[in-house]
């Protein structure tokens, strides 16, 4: 039914790419008909998490890193997820305007995802995304994260390179951060680094880094600095991710990180299926239950036990 959608897509058409991905955002039913077929064809794709707190400079970063990778001769799509509209819940801020030089170039390609409820940085249809782009051709597949928090583990969990990126100002919260985003990160980025307070706060994660203990992959973390809009301190970032890319595949984490996305999307699948299995049985009882007086439901837990058991 899809075979003409299918190997557009494979063509590497930008139309049906985006196509396909607006199914995939609005769980059409045939959704899981196209990421089925699609999938044989996923898997070579590189992905890389770039996240930090608002205002630290994520699209600025990422824009200079789709120019180092196209001059590099790389295929690019980016990600990146934005506030949901509370009236809409679509995308806010739409595709990035930084990044508008790079929408005429066909080795691009940029989409702007709501978070639509998404709790770790990422949109709930965000992997799927990236399915769809991966097997479209693109070599490089950037996630620029909302940005809403310290803790964005998802970001980790979906891709294979993790950036945090900070600014000066980030020192006085880099203790807090500790317990989050000093887990995730393969490399931290202090950009603006022309501000006051830029070399206290790389002497203070490099002593916070050597304090941590070793990785299981023993990945030490880089620190680059960087001035975004100047394109100061990019070409150590571009080098540091080949690095890290190198050090995965020598020690095969890269492989790791492929099975544990394959289970994680298995188990997201099962949960939503029960979910809406569930529901579809029991939804009347918890709507009686809602037409009671608050004093007069029974306890939640309660509830949930005894729908459960049914």
């Amino acid at each position: 039914m899809f075979a003409n959608l299918i190997h557009h897509i494979r063509q590497g058409d930008r139309l049906s790419v985006a196509r396909a991905i607006s199914i995939v955002e609005d769980e059409r039913d045939s959704k899981n008909e196209i990421l089925s077929t699609l999938f044989p064809f996923t898997g070579k794709a590189y992905r890389i998490g770039i996240t930090g707190p608002p205002g630290a400079g994520k699209s600025s970063i990422t824009d200079k890193l789709i120019t180092l990778f196209r001059e590099s001769g790389k295929s690019v799509a980016v990600i990146g997820v934005d506030p949901s509209s509370p009236f809409t819940g679509g995308a806010l801020l739409g595709d990035r305007i930084r990044m508008v030089t790079h929408h005429a170039d066909r080795g691009v390609f940029i989409r702007s995802m709501a978070s639509r409820g998404g709790q770790g940085g990422l949109a709930n249809t965000t992997q799927e995304t990236a399915d769809i782009l991966d097997a479209a051709g693109y070599e490089i597949i950037l996630f620029e994260t909302v940005g809403v928090g310290q803790v964005e583990l998802d970001v980790m969990q979906a891709t294979d390179t993790v950036i945090v990126i900070l600014v000066p100002e980030s020192g006085d919260d880099i203790q807090m951060m500790k317990a989050g985003l000093m887990e995730i990160a393969h490399t931290f980025v202090i950009n603006k680094a022309d501000r006051d307070g830029a070399n206290k706060l790389y002497t203070t994660l490099k002593n916070i880094l050597h304090s941590l203990p070793d990785t299981k992959d023993s990945w030490y973390p880089n620190v680059i600095k960087t001035v975004a809009t100047r394109g100061d301190g990019m070409d150590d970032l571009f080098s540091g991710i080949a690095k890290h890319r190198t050090h995965i595949m020598e020690t095969g984490r890269w492989k790791v990180n492929l099975d544990m996305r394959y289970q994680r999307q298995v188990k997201a699948r099962i949960s939503t299926m029960l979910g809406n299995s569930f529901w579809s049985h029991n939804h009347q009882s918890m709507k009686e239950e809602m037409l009671k007086p608050h004093d007069k439901r029974i306890p939640p837990y309660r509830l949930a036990e005894s729908l459960f058991s049914q």
